[in-house]
C-alpha cells in the first residue's frame, strides 16, 4: 500500500469518527435554544403580569422575609424621653412654676408656688394605650408625678401621692376628685425613692397599677371622666407635681394589641 492511500483511508476513518460528534453538537445547540425561548418566554410572561423578571421564586421569599424583619413592631413600647434632653416635651407654663431641667437621666420639677410639670407636644393616643413611667417625690409632702391623659374625646388625671401624700385615684369620676370617689386608695409614698406608675386605657375600662399594686380597676361605661382646672395645660398628655419637687425618668408608651383591648371576659360566678 503506498504512502498516499494510506492517507486517504486514515482521512476516511476520522470522517467516520467525527460523523456521530457532530450530530450531538448539532442536538445540545438546538436544545440550549430551545431552553434559551422557553426562558425568554417565561420572563415576557413575568413582565406581563406585573413581576419584575430578573427576581428568582427564592429572591422573592428572600426579599420578604427582609422586609418582614425590617417592619417595626406596632405595639412595642416606644420612649418619651431620651434622658438627656427636654425634646418632645414642654415646660408647662401654670404661672409660679419651679425650675424644670434633665439631670442624671431623670426630669426634675422643682418644687414651684403651685403646679411645675411637662406637657407632652406630641400627639398622644387617645384610646387603646399603654403608659409607664418612674416617679419620685424629692422634696414636700404632695404629688409628685401626677399623669393627665387623654381617654377617647375626654380626659383625666392619675393623682400619685395628692391630699398631703397619700392619696392616690382618678381626678375626676364623675365630678368627684381623686380623694374621694370610687377609685381612691391610701399610700405610704416615701422620699427619695422611685415608684414604676402604669396607666392602661380602653373602650372599656380604666386600669392602673404602682409597682405591681393594681390601684385603678374602672369600667369606663356611664362613667364620666374630667380634669381639674388646675392642670388644663397638661392636655393631652403632661406629669406634674404640686408645691413639691418631683421626677420622673423611663416615660415610655405603646398601643395596645387587640386582645388587650378587648372588652374584660364576665367574672365567673361562684
Amino acid at each position: 500500500m503506498t504512502k498516499l492511500h494510506q492517507m486517504k483511508q486514515a482521512g476516511g476513518h476520522s470522517q467516520i469518527a467525527a460523523g456521530p460528534l457532530r450530530q450531538s453538537a448539532v442536538l445540545l445547540a438546538a436544545l440550549l435554544v430551545v431552553l434559551g425561548a422557553l426562558l425568554l418566554a417565561h420572563q415576557l410572561i413575568r413582565r406581563a403580569e406585573g413581576a419584575d423578571p430578573s427576581t428568582t421564586p427564592a429572591a422573592s421569599a428572600g426579599q420578604k422575609n427582609d422586609d418582614k424583619a425590617a417592619k417595626p413592631d406596632p405595639y412595642q413600647w416606644k420612649s418619651m424621653f431620651d434622658g438627656k434632653t427636654l425634646k418632645g416635651w414642654k415646660v408647662t407654663k401654670f404661672g409660679g412654676e419651679g425650675e424644670v431641667s434633665v439631670k442624671n437621666a431623670m426630669i426634675l420639677m422643682e418644687m414651684g408656688e403651685t403646679l411645675t410639670g411637662i406637657t407632652w407636644a406630641g400627639k398622644p393616643p387617645r384610646i387603646d394605650y399603654e403608659l409607664s413611667l418612674e416617679g419620685m417625690r424629692v422634696d414636700g409632702n404632695d404629688f409628685f408625678c401626677t399623669t393627665t391623659f387623654p381617654i377617647g374625646d375626654k380626659y383625666c388625671s392619675l393623682v400619685v401621692g395628692g391630699w398631703g401624700g397619700p392619696v392616690v385615684g382618678l381626678s375626676c369620676v364623675d365630678f368627684y376628685d381623686a380623694s374621694d370617689n370610687i377609685t381612691t386608695t391610701f399610700h405610704d409614698f416615701k422620699s427619695k425613692r422611685w415608684y414604676k406608675v402604669r396607666i392602661r386605657v380602653t373602650k372599656h375600662k380604666v386600669d392602673a397599677w404602682i409597682d405591681k399594686e393594681h390601684v385603678v380597676d374602672l369600667p369606663t361605661k356611664e362613667r364620666k371622666f374630667d380634669i381639674r382646672d388646675e392642670v388644663d395645660l397638661s392636655k393631652p398628655l403632661g406629669i406634674s407635681a404640686w408645691c413639691t419637687s418631683g421626677a420622673v425618668r423611663n416615660i415610655r408608651i405603646r398601643k395596645l394589641k387587640p386582645e388587650e383591648a378587648a372588652p374584660p371576659k364576665p367574672k365567673a360566678e361562684n
